[in-house]
């Protein structure tokens, strides 16, 4: 079974019923909803379907509403401007008027005070450079540096610059309620720069009753600098290498991917590596062998999950995309992985017991390691120390946490319920791993679940093979 997850964006290209049951066919594990341009209702209707077709497939099949966030962009233009090197540029804020040739407002006033003279301002996802001259109380006057023609709404960067904006803005605020309402499965916060961020999230989920898990995007390079706290602080971790790597020199992104990576398996947070994965595939019935080999080397990080955009929104094959990448993640991973589990911080005895389970497992070739749980909790910490061969079938009675872990590497959860004694519990999980062909004669199951001792309840590690 394939180790490491697939997200697919929903967009004009996979949002029918037929499209979306196609792509679960083809290995699906994560639908997401981009709420920079999404609306309510489409979201009302896109998450019954959503369920539907997994109930249907008899899948396990999970939701990401990834927000907007506090993205800085340039306001409406009645004409596409046509810039050049050399070019004045300004940017005006709080309805003020320029009397440049060239001029847009922005969305966001206090950028004159956070910005500086000698700050460059990256337009269009980096397409056109600009350097700051002067400003002043309601404009900021520029030097385009690079070629290119604006349109309305881009989004703009600011490389090293700390921006002001709160964490989650109204529209945010009013999506992830809305969210909490359907109950999606993650909410991912976009442009998060501090740990605060990603925990004022959660408190807004937890005030409106959500249990979702919270994943932290990195995509700044503020971001970059609190990493660690950030990836603490969250439930999960996106690389999102778009802005990324417009904040980012582009010779420094694979190093920073790569250091984020260890950085989520060592402190146990699923870590998802995101944005132009099969970018070529919008348009090409292929990929080229450059994004297959960028595909294979998330892949062997042994990242939890890679993501489809743009692929899957508007491609021309976006059930395609999900077979590719289906097919180079089993295959590379039959390769081996990067290891880095092996600096993972194992700090508390649950910890501890689970990575005897582990360490158990890998001395089987043949091993299975099936966990109960009822919150997930053990579940994630048998994905965050890689286990070398065996699978992980995770058994929950809670629909919501079998979602959940659908996005945890090497994870295969299943929704079961529990009966009193623990004995007749592994049995009946026995009999449907035997069911689904998942389990034959001769295999070793590492069992990891508690038990009852008195009024105590204590974590378990059995080994029973298969007869």
């Amino acid at each position: 079974m394939r180790k490491t997850k697939i997200i697919c964006t929903l967009g004009p290209a996979t949002e029918s019923p037929e499209k979306l049951k196609e792509m679960i066919a083809a290995g699906a594990d994560i639908f997401r909803l981009n709420m920079s341009h999404a609306t309510h209702e489409w979201v009302k209707e896109i998450v019954g379907r959503i369920r539907r077709a997994a109930a249907e497939m008899k899948s396990v099949t999970a939701i990401l509403m990834d927000t907007q966030g506090p993205a800085i962009r340039t306001g409406d233009l009645k004409n596409k401007l046509n810039l050049k090197p050399g070019d004045i540029f300004e940017f005006t804020v709080r309805g003020s008027r320029s009397e440049e040739q060239f001029s847009t407002d922005v969305n966001y006033d206090g950028l004159v005070d956070d910005i500086s003279v000698g700050d460059t301002v990256l337009v269009d996802n980096g397409v056109m450079h600009m350097k700051v001259l002067e400003k002043n109380a309601n404009r900021i006057r520029c030097e385009v540096l690079t070629a290119g023609t604006l349109g309305s709404r881009r989004h703009i960067n600011l490389p090293g610059v700390k921006v002001n904006l709160p964490p989650l803005t109204e529209k945010d605020l009013a999506d992830v309620e809305l969210g909490a309402e359907l109950g999606v499965d993650f909410v991912a916060l976009s442009f998060c720069r501090e740990a605060a961020d990603i925990l004022e999230l959660k408190r807004v989920l937890r005030e409106h009753g959500s249990n979702a898990r919270t994943i932290a995007k990195i995509e700044d390079q503020n971001a970059v600098k609190y990493v660690s706290d950030i990836i603490r602080a969250s439930d999960a971790v996106m690389i999102a290498r778009g802005d990324l790597g417009i904040e980012c020199a582009m010779e420094e992104l694979p190093i920073i991917q790569r250091r984020i990576i260890k950085k989520c398996v060592q402190f146990g947070r699923p870590v998802i590596v995101a944005t132009h994965m099969l970018e070529s595939m919008i348009e090409n019935p292929l990929p080229t062998r450059a994004e297959i080999t960028d595909v294979a080397n998330a892949v062997y990080e042994q990242a939890d999950a890679i993501m489809l955009s743009g692929e899957t929104t508007v491609g021309k094959y976006p059930v395609d995309c999900v077979k590719i990448l289906d097919r180079v993640a089993r295959r590379i991973a039959r390769s081996g992985g990067a290891g880095y589990a092996k600096d993972a911080v194992v700090d508390t005895t649950r910890l501890k017991t689970v990575r005897s389970a582990v360490t158990l497992a890998n001395s089987f070739p043949n091993s299975k390691i099936v966990v109960f749980t009822r919150r997930g909790y053990m579940a994630d910490h048998a994905s965050h120390l890689r286990p070398e061969g065996a699978p992980i079938y995770a058994f929950s009675p809670s629909a919501d946490v079998v979602r959940r872990l659908a996005l945890n590497w090497n994870t295969h959860p299943i929704q079961m319920p529990f009966g009193i004694n623990p004995d007749h519990t592994i049995a009946d999980a026995e009999v449907e791993l035997e069911r689904r062909g998942l389990i034959a004669k001769g295999d070793q199951l590492i069992i990891l679940s508690d038990v009852m001792a008195g009024s105590e309840r204590f974590d378990s590690i059995q080994l029973r093979e298969v007869i």
